[in-house]
Parts: structure tokens; sequence; C-alpha cells
């Protein structure tokens, strides 16, 4: 293991020649039990944590993380644990680095998004509209000949005064209001056809964003207010009778306020993009609201990437195809192509020796589908396989290869122990469906890597016999 430097009051912080372990070992931190460690706030919500922050502009909850991953639904950005170092703390990646391996750094870094005071309010800054232009020229042009979006359903959002033109740079503004009809927050994208700018205005509420509620009971939920215009283009038919929203990303704050404001909507449809991200999302919104007691709720994913390149290759012009989830499918084909083999535990240990994962994973399938047969339960092999495929997240899925092992080798010696003290068979069988699928997201994890690098598998196994 290469020797650290150590950085000296006043020093500059020197080359760290970190090991390619080390920098793993920093990347997968669980960042939980780090930023909880730190004293940051963070909220439970199903399988993820809410990251609570304040900054100049008020109260943030964006933030989602899962074991050593995060993502920023405001600005869609995110990664591991350094890069969140980096971006919530300001490090450079050796600072980042050497914090989450456990060294002190100096000096000491202040968090970028301040805390209010215990017992002060938190400081929000006032919001404002960006000024008007005196016309939509420019917003128009770029939405009816770049986007293709139908001129009369511009002018019902610009009578509406959600939509229009700001005077200094002439950005596209799409407003959302509250109950009232007073804007409360503004989202501002460029009309540039080359050079792309998205931003949330200071000060706006989180809890608004651009939409339009009908009378009916459905809601249409989407990323942006440009795949909104562009739905609402492809699908015109008595449009304002129903209720459409943008979140701004994947960001269910809007959402679920519109809902606890608007009793008449029960149906959701969700219509987020279709590539990883769109994806992730709409399996996200759809636990979300399953928790608050949606149960409506199915997903209209677009023939290509989003609303908008659906508009354009009608128009003919160049437009971006979906984009498949590979994990999602790695996974899935994984668990499809699995055979039930009679079980045995000296079996199932030979597999978990020799790191044959998938065979690890159809191996204590079996073995779960046994011990509920034994214990009374209709418990067929292929309605275990089906439950694995439905009770799958790749939104969650993001650890790293070591994280995965460490999942794995802890999933199966809770197996070990059950299988030798002959404990109750269900919680057996509940601890081999686990294992099943700790062997599937780890065999997952493989394959995509060997994909992506073709570099020779790593054999993190040494590391906790």
């Amino acid at each position: 293991m290469a020797d650290f430097l150590f950085q000296k009051e006043g020093d500059k912080m020197p080359y760290i020649p970190f090991t390619d372990e080390q920098k793993e070992q920093a990347n997968s931190t669980d960042l939980v039990s780090f930023l909880q460690m730190k004293g940051e706030t963070l909220k439970c919500v199903g399988r993820e944590y809410q990251l609570i922050y304040s900054d100049e502009s008020g109260k943030h909850d964006s933030i989602t993380i899962s074991g050593s991953k995060w993502y920023d639904h405001k600005n869609q950005d995110g990664g591991g644990a350094v890069k969140f170092m980096q971006k919530f703390y300001g490090m450079s990646f050796p600072e980042a680095v050497q914090e989450l391996l456990g060294y002190a750094v100096m000096p000491e870094y202040s968090r970028k998004y301040e805390r209010s005071p215990p017992g002060q309010p938190e400081i929000k800054k006032e919001f404002q509209l960006p000024e008007r232009n005196q016309d939509m020229h420019r917003v128009y042009a770029y939405l009816v000949k770049s986007r293709f979006i139908s001129p009369e359903i511009i002018n019902y959002f610009a009578h509406q005064h959600t939509l229009y033109e700001d005077a200094q740079y002439h950005n596209a503004v799409f407003v959302g209001l509250d109950e009232n009809g007073i804007p409360r927050q503004a989202h501002k994208r460029s009309t540039n056809t080359y050079k792309t700018f998205k931003m949330t205005c200071t000060g706006s509420d989180t809890r608004y964003s651009f939409s339009h509620f009908g009378k009916s009971g459905r809601l249409f939920v989407f990323e942006a207010p440009i795949d909104m215009l562009s739905f609402l283009t492809l699908y015109p038919k008595n449009w304002q009778e129903h209720s459409y929203i943008a979140t701004n990303g994947v960001y269910e704050k809007a959402l679920l306020h519109s809902l606890e404001t608007h009793s008449n909507l029960q149906e959701i449809i969700i219509c987020t993009d279709n590539d990883e991200g769109g994806i992730d999302g709409a399996y996200r919104f759809r636990d979300i609201l399953s928790q608050h007691g949606y149960q409506n709720v199915r997903r209209f994913a677009p023939q290509m990437k989003d609303f908008n390149e659906v508009l354009k290759a009608m128009h003919g012009a160049e437009a971006l195809p979906a984009v498949p989830h590979k994990r999602l499918e790695c996974y899935k084909n994984s668990v499809d192509s699995m055979t039930e083999y009679p079980f045995s535990p000296e079996i199932l240990n030979q597999a978990m020796q020799k790191k044959e994962y998938h065979h690890l994973a159809e191996l204590a399938l079996a073995g779960s589908a046994f011990f509920l047969r034994n214990s009374g339960y209709q418990a067929e092999f292929q309605t275990l396989q089906n439950k694995l495929k439905a009770q799958y997240r790749a939104y969650s899925d993001k650890g790293s290869r070591l994280s995965k092992w460490q999942n794995l080798n802890r999933a199966f010696q809770k197996s070990l122990q059950n299988l030798h003290h002959q404990a109750d068979a269900v919680q057996t069988a509940k601890f081999l469906f686990e294992l099943a699928d700790s062997a599937v997201k780890l065999d997952t994890e493989e394959a995509l890597t060997q994909e992506q690098t073709q570099e020779p598998e790593e054999d993190f196994s040494q590391s906790y016999g």
C-alpha cells in the first residue's frame, strides 16, 4: 500500500499516490453513515435517504443517497462518494479521497451549503420573476422552429402568464403558480439551439412548477416543460380537461404537493424520458407514490428518448433514439436465464468459493423455494424469479463492485448460519432469497464492468474470506 504524505498547516495539498484499492474504498464509502457522523440531516424515504440542506435560496431536499451513490434531482447530477465530497464540500480529488479514508484534512473545510444556526429560521432569498421582454419572438421561434411545438399550445400558456421571454437574455421562462395563481417558481431555458442553459431561479418554492390542472382525475408527469409541451402537441384532443406537471428532473416535491392540493387527481401517468435516468425516475416515482397511497400509477414511455425527440422525428429532423437501461435489462436477463437445481448447502458453498455468482443465485433461489414449500407455501421457482424482477430497483443499485461483494458475503454468511442452526424455515427462505438477489446484482455488475472496460476481474473475496 502506498504511503500517504500528510499536509502541514499552511501548505498546499501535496500529491498523494493513492492506490487503486484506496480510491475504490473511498468511492464506495457508505454516504449515509458518513454524513450522519458529520452531523448532516438525512431523512429516510423508501429505499433511499434525502439530504436536507440549506443555501442562500432556502431549504432543499433534492439530493437522494443510496449506499455510496447520490443523485441531485434538481440539478440532474450525481455519482459516487468522491464526487459528492468534491461537489458538496468543494474539495479537490486528493482531499476527498483522504477525508473518506478517515484521514484529517487540513485546513478544515466548511460545507458550501451552510445550515442555519440552531433555533434560527432558515434564510431564504426573496423570489423574483425575471423581467419580461416586450415580445416573445425568440421564444416562439425556438419552440416552433427548433422544437416543433404547436403555436396554439404556446399561446395558451403565454396567455396564462406561465410562459414568457425574459428581457435580459431572451430565455424561455416557465412559471409555477400556487393555489391562488401567484408565481412561486420559475425555470429558465436558453433559446439558443447550440448552447443549452437551464436553471431554476433563486428563491423558487420547489413545491410548485410549470403545470396545468384540469377537472379530470388524470395527471401526466414530465421531467421538463419542453417534454410537456411536446406531449400536448402530439396529443392535443381535449387536453385541457386533464392535468400536467413538469418536475424539473425527477424530483418529487412538486408532484406530491400537486396531489395534496388537487384531491380529484387519482390516476397518474408517468411520462419521463426513455433513457436510464427517466426509467429510474419512473420506478422511483412509482415507489414514492405507492408510499403515499396512490396505486393507480402507470408508465407511458415515448418511442424515442423523449417526446420532443418524437416530434423531431415526425418532422424529419435528426432525433435521439430511446436509450436502453443496460443495468436493468442485464439484471432481468440474468434472472430469466436461471435454472432450478436440487438444493444443498455444500453445493451452495462451492459456488460461492468458485465465485460462480449466477449459479450461486440459481441455487439460493431454489433453496428459497424448497424451504417455503416445506413450510406449506405454494412457492414455485418461476414465481420467485418473477418476484426478483418485480422488486429490483436499478436506481438504488448504484454501489461499487466492492460494496456488492460485501453485501453478497453478508447475505451468504446469514444464510449459512440459518442453515447450520436449522432455524425457522421461512426465515431461511427469506435469507436465501436475499442471497439470490445479491448474487444477481454482483453478476450484473461484473457483466457491465467487463463490457465497459474489458479489464480483468478484481478478486474482492481475499479481503473477506
